[in-house]
Order: structure tokens, then sequence, then C-alpha cells
């Protein structure tokens, strides 16, 4: 699995996929379509748009949330928050060949995850965000330091990522507390120059 995912934002839906298209054409290699607030009309809309990008460059499309549309227009996988559908309910409507990634906030959550056969976690918030509503409690690294231990004691063999609120500094102390990678949006949907802020994180 890809060291970055690139989660979308934007204020618009064409800013949303107007930055998912630079993000392809400057070498992220793993997106995450995440739309809040849109009708499914234009959910199913913009995943389609993004899943001619995607594989235009070669690179792995999953869409937050939204289960049918990613069954039905044959995307890569889903991510699914902590009060989505459950991952055993993903697997059995897409198949056990698709990604299926799923929010964490702690140790309990990854074990969940784990024994319904998730593909990833997403583990976080790293710090405050705000990206993203109803914040669960922040890790930092100490946060992330204890659950990776924890996981790496119980033999756990599920990727880890860090995500929330994550720039460029963060990202060497991440790296070293044994996640396999993080998942970024603002620090790159924000950037002025994406070219050079995504190139940075690949050098980080």
């Amino acid at each position: 699995m890809e060291k970055l995912q690139y989660i979308s934002s934007g204020n618009s839906i064409e800013e949303h996929i107007s930055n998912i298209s630079t993000a392809c054409k400057h070498g992220v290699k793993w997106v995450q379509l995440r739309l809040k607030k849109y009708s499914e009309k234009e959910i199913k809309e913009a995943a389609l748009e993004v899943k001619s990008i995607t594989k235009r460059h070669n690179v792995t499309f999953i869409l937050n949330d939204y289960l049918h549309i990613a069954k039905e227009l044959n995307l890569d996988g889903v991510h699914l928050g902590k009060n989505d559908f459950s991952v055993l309910t993903a697997k059995e409507q897409l198949g056990k060949n698709k990604i299926i990634g799923a929010t964490a906030n702690t140790f309990e959550d990854i074990v969940n995850a784990y024994n319904q056969g998730a593909s990833y976690i997403g583990l976080g918030p790293f710090r405050f965000t705000t990206t993203k509503e109803n914040l669960s409690p922040i890790l930092g690294i100490e946060g992330y330091r204890n659950i990776l231990s924890e996981v790496n004691t119980n033999n756990i063999k599920l990727p880890v990522y860090a995500i929330g609120g994550i720039q460029l500094e963060y990202i060497p102390p991440l790296m070293e507390t044994g996640i396999n990678g993080i998942a970024v949006s603002s620090l790159i949907s924000k950037s002025e120059n994406k070219k050079e802020t995504i190139r940075q994180i690949f050098q980080q």
C-alpha cells in the first residue's frame, strides 16, 4: 500500500475534483474522494469523473462512505467512519478484493476493524483539524506511540495511517512512531504550490 493518501477537500465539488487531478499529476498514487453535504446524484457524478482521472494516472481511488456508489461504479474501495457501515457489511457488499479502510481513535477500534477484516486503519486525529466535524479525542505523537506499541505487542498485521491536521514538520516524528503512512487533506488542498508540497511530503 502507498505511504501517502490524499483525501479530497475544497469549497465545491469542482474544487475537490481539481485538487485530486493536481495530486494525481504530481505523483500521488492513492486518493479518497470525501464529499459531505451533497446529494447522492452529485457524489456519483463526481466519483465518475474522479474514476476517469485516477484511471488515466494509474491511481488507487476509494470513496468515503457511500458503499452502493462504490459498488455500482466498481471503485477500488471505500473508507468508513466510526459511525458509518461496519467493515463486515462493506466486505459483503463490495467483495473481499476491494480496499476497505476504517477510522480508529483507540486500540480497541483497531482490534474491532482488524477482526472484521479491514484493509487498513486511518488512526486519528493527530491534531485539531477543520476538515472534520465531531472530532474524536486528539492523539498527538504520544498517542500514536502508545497505540502502535499495543498493535505490535498483539501482533496485529494491519497498515495504520496517521490522519488529522498533519503538516510537513510533523511527518518525520510521526513516521518514527511505527505508522505505515499518512493521510493528508488540507496540507495539499490549501497549498499555493501543490507540486512542491507533494514533493516535500514524499521527501519527508
